[in-house]
């Protein structure tokens, strides 16, 4: 597996080093960053109780996770990667997978209509964004301009009473300078003991899709 690491961090936010590891890797390789489905389910399924919803995975990789959705229920997923190899070998290795679609394309300009998806889904495809970043107070304009255009595209896909996941590894005082929007609400959690990740949600301020905060969540309003 060390000949498939980058040779700087900034590598793992381009296209080249990701078509390069996928080809390199053996068909049904498949790696996850942050967490697995099986420790965020019960927020999923707070925040998605709707089975049916439209899903957009942001930078699928070769993570589990659509599949392992896919198994608990959740069968409408669109799969999203910049890669074609990755998108390629997970068509084939998902095959049996009825209604699950893969497709190429960019989380930055995304390939669906306006106010068309229930739900986006990010686990540390935005963090990938971020790795060119030497000091995290002052992170490269054009990491941060990738990062937003992300954000804004989401905004533009969701539906009215949408929600928008985001697993990620950052502190959420790097974080939401980049996700916070006039007229969304954010709100977060931290999961796991030792090294933290965090979840986020973003909605519409004053959509309501889960029944009170999760334990321990903390939230803030951009109005």
């Amino acid at each position: 597996m060390a000949s498939l690491l980058p040779q700087k961090n900034a590598d793992y936010g381009t296209q080249e080093y990701w078509d390069q590891r996928y080809a390199a890797e053996e068909d049904g390789a498949s790696f996850d960053w942050c967490k697995r489905y099986a420790d965020v389910r019960h927020l999923v399924r707070r925040y998605v109780p709707d089975q049916t919803a439209r899903i957009v995975m942001l930078g699928c990789g070769n993570s589990t996770l659509s599949r392992d959705m896919y198994d608990d229920g959740y069968h409408n997923i669109v799969n999203l990667d910049y890669s074609p190899v990755v998108i390629e070998k997970m068509r084939r290795a998902n095959e049996q997978c009825a209604g699950m679609e893969w497709i190429v394309g960019d989380v930055r300009q995304l390939p669906f209509d306006d106010e068309s998806v229930d739900v986006c889904f990010d686990k540390a495809t935005l963090d990938a964004m971020m790795t060119s970043e030497k000091d995290p107070w002052n992170p490269p304009p054009e990491a941060v301009a990738a990062a937003r255009a992300e954000v804004d595209e989401v905004i533009r896909v969701l539906k009215p009473d949408g929600i928008f996941l985001y697993l990620t590894f950052g502190q959420p005082h790097f974080r939401r300078p980049l996700l916070a929007r006039e007229g969304w609400t954010l709100a977060y959690e931290e999961l796991g003991e030792g090294f933290a990740y965090y979840w986020f949600t973003m909605q519409r301020t004053g959509v309501v899709r889960a029944e009170g905060p999760a334990t321990g969540q903390k939230e803030t309003k951009e109005e």
